[in-house]
């Protein structure tokens, strides 16, 4: 299927990335940043004329139709293979897409719907009779499509769907019961995505047709954000669902399920990442206008730091985020575009990078849910007044740390696929872990300081932060066996030391890019947005490790992998204040988001 030229999923913490391998924002070629006009242009002319309508009346009837005019645009197509009237684009233009039509507000949610997880089990999972029959509508408009997991019983645990699905007897059609809730866009979908259990047993996807016999559409839920996007029930009753529809294999749909959430996981980080520079669009030029005390908000260090921490919050935040697209731009490159499968063998490279879908999803859905609280702080109370659309930010991101599975199922999916793959014999873990216990409980050594190098200090901080995932989630596989998936608050807390040791390096990676290409002068600003965000990382990190290893190991032991943890996290005290100065400066003067 591919070479294995490419790195594979949690392969960063054995190894080191060279800059030039990573795929930055710097890198858009012409065609993508068309991409992200077309996605500005229709915001601008379709969304903003009734974005009252979606927002703040909830006006879910408008989606239809505002979806045919998307898809006019080409804006449904981009995931959908050329050979079926899409553009086939690669997965950092999907990501642009996806990060400019967080724009759109809820609409992004059911541009979402619509093009992502309603569209892309057909594209990796169906027959070619599938996607030639339901793939030109979609891309059109002229069909729409949503996705159905998500049952009253059964939320983070799909597999306990109550759903069924019996064949005929004469083997034509299957018989569905059940009922699905929390669906967007189905109030005027045509087909869902929808699983069932076959006989109450078998696990299985199919295509149902929401205007047949037996479908009843429940009405609108009233939600907390998003309103203009369409949520409601979907019930069966003796629904006849052709046995052609059936998308996948039986008793494999957990597959489709979990391969279309890790791509969900993926775009929505690239969303989010849209709405942190949405927030910083909006509350900034305000601090510069509100004047307290005589003189501009902006002027004060507390709103000033609230500015360069989102800001740098943000930064690494789309390091990560499109790094990750680079990564599996070129692990699908490998593949053979004319073979058949070639769609079915590229979800699978997604599958690979699971770790970091996850990753992204948690780390970015919170560093919006910060931006947008903070946001709301430097507006004061007109922060919280309609008036102002940052307090539209603040209901919708909500919901993303929900979406897609849960912040807190994912924080157990990223060190459970890293000890996955390393049971598998994919990822040289459980060597490389012992390798830095031994450091750990080894005398220290002493180096002499050198003249640092340019992100010198950072660099080092980074590679000691994924010593600490490797030997807090060693230490914790050789105590706990396997019992480790039930330490819920061990495996949460290395998730959080991977995530930051992986936006870290991103953010990294792309200021030596930066500084390679175009000079040191020119990175400037991400150099002081890393040196603030590794050192901030660097502090949760020390606090999280001594967790793990005080819910893992105790008395002389606990004492010894502590003072080695200690070596590990130690860093000197930066000017917090003189960078947050530094940074905010270029944010105010930009009036919003800018790396340099």
């Amino acid at each position: 299927m591919a070479d294995k030229s490419y790195p594979t999923g949690g392969e960063f913490l054995l190894s080191e990335t060279a800059p030039g391998d990573a795929f930055t924002p710097e890198d858009f070629d012409e065609n993508q940043r068309m991409f992200s006009t077309t996605v500005d242009g229709f915001v601008d002319s379709v969304i903003a004329p009734v974005r009252d309508e979606l927002e703040y009346k909830g006006n879910t009837d408008l989606g239809k139709g505002l979806l045919k005019q998307a898809a006019d645009m080409g804006l449904l197509m981009v995931d959908i293979p050329e050979a079926y009237g899409g553009m086939g684009s690669n997965k950092a233009t999907v990501m642009l897409v996806s990060e400019r039509m967080a724009n759109a507000g809820s609409f992004a949610v059911t541009h979402g719907a619509q093009s992502g997880i309603g569209t892309l089990p057909i594209v990796y999972f169906g027959t070619e009779e599938q996607k030639t029959k339901y793939l030109p509508g979609i891309a059109t408009g002229e069909i729409m499509t949503c996705y159905a997991l998500t049952e009253t019983g059964s939320g983070s645990d799909a597999l306990a769907a109550a759903t069924t699905a019996k064949l005929s007897e004469d083997g034509s059609h299957y018989v569905m019961n059940g009922s699905k809730q929390f669906i967007t866009n189905a109030g005027y979908s045509d087909i869902c995505i929808l699983f069932a259990k076959i006989d109450g047993e078998q696990f299985t996807c199919f295509i149902v047709d929401l205007h047949a016999d037996g479908v009843t559409i429940g009405a609108e839920e009233h939600k907390m954000g998003i309103k203009g996007s369409s949520t409601c029930s979907i019930t069966l009753e003796d629904v006849k669902v052709p046995a052609d529809d059936l998308l996948g294999q039986i008793g494999k749909g957990h597959h489709i399920a979990f391969n279309i959430l890790n791509v969900g996981r993926f775009k929505l980080g690239a969303s989010v990442l849209g709405g942190i520079k949405m927030t910083l669009a909006s509350a900034v030029p305000y601090t510069k206008e509100r004047e307290q005390f005589g003189q501009p908000l902006s002027n004060f260090g507390l709103i000033r730091k609230k500015i360069a921490d989102v800001q740098t919050s943000g930064f690494l935040t789309e390091s990560m985020v499109y790094r990750t697209a680079g990564l599996l731009d070129k692990a699908i490159e490998t593949l053979d575009k004319s073979a058949e499968g070639y769609d079915l063998a590229g979800i699978q490279m997604v599958e690979e990078f699971s770790i970091e879908c996850s990753m992204i999803k948690v780390y970015a859905s919170e560093a919006l849910a910060f931006a947008v609280d903070e946001g709301v702080q430097m507006l004061g109370g007109y922060g919280y007044c309609s008036e102002y659309p940052v307090e539209r930010y603040y209901r919708d991101e909500r919901i993303n740390r929900l979406f897609e599975g849960t912040n807190e199922i994912n924080r157990m999916i990223i060190p459970g696929m890293i000890m996955k793959k390393a049971m598998k014999g994919e990822l040289a873990f459980l060597k490389a872990a012992q390798t830095v216990a031994e450091e750990l409980t080894a005398l220290p050594s002493f180096e002499e300081p050198g003249e640092p190098e340019f992100m010198e200090d950072e660099m080092k901080l980074v590679a000691n932060m994924k010593k600490v995932v490797l030997a807090g989630l060693g230490l914790a596989a050789q105590k706990f066996g396997m019992g480790l998936k039930d330490q819920q608050e061990v495996l949460a807390d290395v998730a959080d030391i991977c995530m930051h040791a992986y936006a870290c390096e991103s953010g990294i990676l792309r200021a030596l890019k930066k500084a390679d290409k175009d000079g040191q002068d020119s990175a400037a600003l991400m150099a002081d947005m890393l040196t603030l965000g590794v050192h901030d990382a660097m502090d949760k990190v020390g606090v999280l490790a001594r967790n793990v290893l005080a819910n893992t190991v105790d008395g002389d032991e606990l004492r010894t992998y502590a003072a080695g943890l200690r070596r590990l996290t130690k860093h000197d005290p930066v000017s917090r204040a003189k960078l947050h100065d530094r940074i905010a400066d270029k944010v105010i003067a930009a009036d919003g988001w800018t790396v340099g």
